[in-house]
C-alpha cells in the first residue's frame, strides 16, 4: 500500500463513498443506482445533444462560443460500467472553458459486450468527430482524444490502433489515471485492501471480463490492453495523470517511460496521496480542482482557446 498521506480535502469525501463491489450477478444493480447517483446537471452555455449516426453514437457538447477545437472524451468504469451522462458537467465545462467540441463516446460495456466491442465503438465515435469537425468550424488537426480510468486505457488504445492503420491521429491524448494494463490484476501481492475505491478484485473483475479470459496471460489480442503493445513510438503527445494511491499508478509511470523512450512527448502529473477516481468522489476539493486545472491547461495548448 501507498503510505504517502491523503490530502485532508479528500478524507471525508472517501469516508462517505460507498464501496465498490463488483460481480457479475450484481452488475445490473450497480449500473443502476450508479445511472442515478451520479446524474449532473448542464452547465449554462452549453448544449447537449444525443447524436447516432452508423455505428457511431455520441452525446455531443458545444459550446455557445464558436469552437476551435475538440475532442473524444471516453467515460470510465472499469470497462464493465459506466455512459457519457456521468460526466455531464466534467464534459460540459470542457467544451465551455476551452471552447471546444467535445464528443463523449457511448459504447458496449463488458462481459456482455468483450474485447474488441468499446474499442470499436471508440473508434467509431472518433471517425464521426472527424466526418463532421468541418461541419463544427473545427480544423482536424485540432482534435484529441481523452479520458478516466478504463476510458484513457482506450484512447491508449485508440491511438495506437489509429497509428497502425494509418489513419488520422489526435493531436494530443489525455489518460486520467488510464486503466492499461491486465497483468496488474494478476498479482498475488496486491490484496483488495490495498487500494481505497478501485481494488485489484475489481480490477481482476474488469480486466477478466473484457479480454474473456484471465488477466496476465502469456498474450492479449492487440490493442486490448496498450500496455503490452511493444512499438510506442509515433503516437501522439500524451498527459498522464495519476495519484500516488492509485491501484494504477506503477503501470502509468511505466507506460509513461516507455511513451518518452520511443521519443513520444509526455507530461505525467502526479497527484501525492490522491487514490483512483477521487475527482468524482470529491469534485469541489481544492486536490480535484487544481488536478483538472492542469489538464485544462494542458488542452488548451493543443486544442483550446
Amino acid at each position: 500500500m501507498n503510505l504517502d498521506p491523503m490530502p485532508p480535502d479528500l478524507v471525508a469525501p472517501l469516508r462517505s463513498a460507498p464501496p465498490l463491489r463488483l460481480s457479475r450477478w450484481g452488475l445490473p444493480f450497480i449500473r443502476a443506482i450508479s445511472a442515478l447517483a451520479l446524474r449532473q446537471r448542464i452547465l449554462p452555455g452549453v448544449s447537449v445533444r444525443n447524436a447516432r449516426e452508423g455505428a457511431a453514437r455520441v452525446r455531443v457538447y458545444t459550446p455557445a462560443a464558436p469552437p476551435v477545437g475538440g475532442l473524444l472524451w471516453i467515460h470510465g468504469g472499469g470497462l464493465v460500467i459506466g455512459r457519457p451522462e456521468w460526466t455531464d458537467a466534467r464534459c460540459a465545462r470542457l467544451a465551455r472553458d476551452l471552447r471546444v467540441v467535445v464528443a463523449a463516446a457511448r459504447y458496449r460495456l463488458a462481459p456482455q459486450n468483450p474485447f474488441p466491442a468499446g474499442l470499436d465503438d471508440v473508434q467509431s465515435a472518433w471517425g464521426w468527430l472527424l466526418q463532421h469537425a468541418e461541419g463544427l468550424g473545427i480544423a482536424p488537426e485540432r482534435l484529441a482524444v481523452g479520458g478516466e480510468s478504463a476510458g484513457g486505457g482506450l484512447a491508449a488504445a485508440l491511438a495506437q490502433r489509429l497509428r497502425d492503420q494509418g489513419r488520422p491521429q489526435p493531436a494530443a491524448q489525455l489518460l486520467i489515471y488510464p486503466m492499461l494494463d491486465d497483468r496488474t490484476a494478476a498479482r498475488a501481492d496486491i490484496p483488495p485492501e490495498a487500494h481505497e475505491v478501485w481494488n485489484n478484485a475489481n480490477n481482476h473483475f474488469g480486466w477478466s471480463s473484457y479480454l474473456g479470459a484471465e488477466p496476465g496471460g502469456d498474450a492479449a489480442p492487440p490493442y486490448a490492453v496498450p500496455a503490452r503493445t511493444a512499438d510506442l513510438s509515433g503516437l501522439p503527445p500524451a498527459w498522464i495523470g495519476v495519484g500516488t494511491r492509485d491501484l494504477f499508478l506503477e503501470e502509468d509511470r511505466a507506460y509513461a517511460h516507455r511513451l518518452r523512450e520511443a521519443g513520444v512527448e509526455v507530461v505525467l502529473h502526479e497527484v501525492p496521496g490522491a487514490w483512483h477516481g477521487f475527482p468524482a468522489v470529491a469534485p469541489e476539493a481544492e486536490t480535484t480542482r487544481a488536478f483538472i486545472a492542469a489538464q485544462v491547461a494542458y488542452l488548451r495548448d493543443r486544442i483550446g482557446a
